[in-house]
């Protein structure tokens, strides 16, 4: 089974940043890496992989258009099945309240813990299996 993780963010280099800190992962295929530009391209694709090969959504918070706080009912009533942590340069007690609100399963603030994250996808990946 191919293992998905959907990261939604309107900045171009965070798909190389990504790519470079899981760059063993994504060699050996022990996961993919997918990279929406947008909340509603991010919506999209979410809706499109119908198995359970989506492990979990990474989304930025702010993003032009429909910011990732707007974004996360939406992806939530599709795919409730699928975690989904809010990316945020914010990390206050209000941003984290309305992004629990909303559905998200975790918060993680800029500049990204990647070790911490690290251990959040291998959770992800334990309960997939």
């Amino acid at each position: 089974m191919n293992v998905y993780i959907l990261v939604v963010d309107d900045e171009p280099d965070v798909e190389t940043l990504f790519r470079q800190q899981f760059r063993r992962d994504l060699r050996s295929g022990r996961f993919q890496m997918e990279f929406a530009p947008s909340a509603p391209a991010a919506i999209e694709r979410a809706t499109d992989v119908r198995d359970p090969s989506l492990v979990l959504i990474l989304s930025d918070i702010n993003m032009p258009g429909m910011s990732g706080l707007e974004m996360l009912p939406k992806v939530r009533a599709e795919r409730p099945d699928v975690p989904v942590i809010m990316i945020t340069a914010y990390g206050d007690a209000e941003t984290r309240k309305k992004a629990i609100e909303r559905g998200a399963d975790g918060l993680l603030t800029k500049p990204i813990d990647f070790a911490l994250l690290r251990q959040e996808i291998d959770s992800r990946l334990g309960q997939a299996a």
